[in-house]
């Protein structure tokens, strides 16, 4: 793959990264299949495991963008109502509705919770049947610090799930590798009938990325 860029091809991050995308497999399937993202192949791989997407569901789909997830959801269970989330804009998806905010602001949890008809800070009541997050902070390239960013942010999900997920509902998380894992872990198990951590097989071996599918919602 020849880089005509020259500001592009000057910066070897940005070299590795353009050939990383040429030689994945994962990259031209998505575009043949006509996803937005690689990242399309993550869910589907975990929805082939466990099976918790169906059709006449109410989806919520956390840190969205660009929508490959919501795509593969709208695309194969049309029936059902999809309701994405991110800080960047979500071009529009046939099927979905987007809100561009930050999920831990007060006015993007009062648009969800106006979508789900949701009471503030009713526990036990809540009418999504899946919730699915690919949320992942701005990284610094430190292990602990990049860790630590993303388990507040599933802090923030989790505290919503209990308020918007309806009993026997699912929950699908981004997580990294690292020590506090087991503790969220550990405060999910206590929600969910089964919880698994696992690396689907289109995740890239060298990223820290796993995530969390936490079946049978009891509140």
């Amino acid at each position: 793959m020849k880089i005509t860029n020259k500001k592009i091809a000057s910066k070897k991050s940005s070299v590795a990264w353009l050939q990383r995308q040429a030689a994945d497999p994962y990259v031209a399937r998505a575009q043949k299949d006509g996803y937005r993202a690689r990242a399309a192949y993550k869910l589907i791989e975990m929805n082939e495991k466990f099976k918790f997407l169906r059709n006449g569901q109410v989806v919520v789909d956390l840190g969205a963008a660009p929508g490959s997830w919501s795509q593969y959801i709208a695309r194969t269970y049309p029936k059902s109502r999809v309701f994405a989330m991110d800080l960047l804009e979500i071009s529009p998806i046939v099927g979905v509705e987007t809100y561009q905010g930050d999920f831990t602001s007060d006015a993007a949890l009062r648009w969800l919770e106006d979508k789900l008809e949701l009471q503030p800070d009713e526990i036990g009541a809540g009418t999504a049947d899946v919730i699915v997050s690919d949320m992942a902070p701005n990284t610094v390239g430190h292990k602990k610090t990049d860790h630590i960013r993303q388990m507040v942010l599933l802090e923030y999900a989790l505290d919503f799930v209990l308020r918007a997920l309806k009993p026997g509902g699912t929950f699908v998380c981004k997580s990294f590798t690292g020590g506090t894992t087991q503790d969220l872990l550990k405060q999910i198990k206590g929600h969910f009938e089964s919880v698994h951590h696992i690396k689907p097989p289109s995740s890239r071996k060298d990223s820290v990325e796993m995530f969390i599918v936490a079946l049978g919602f009891r509140g």
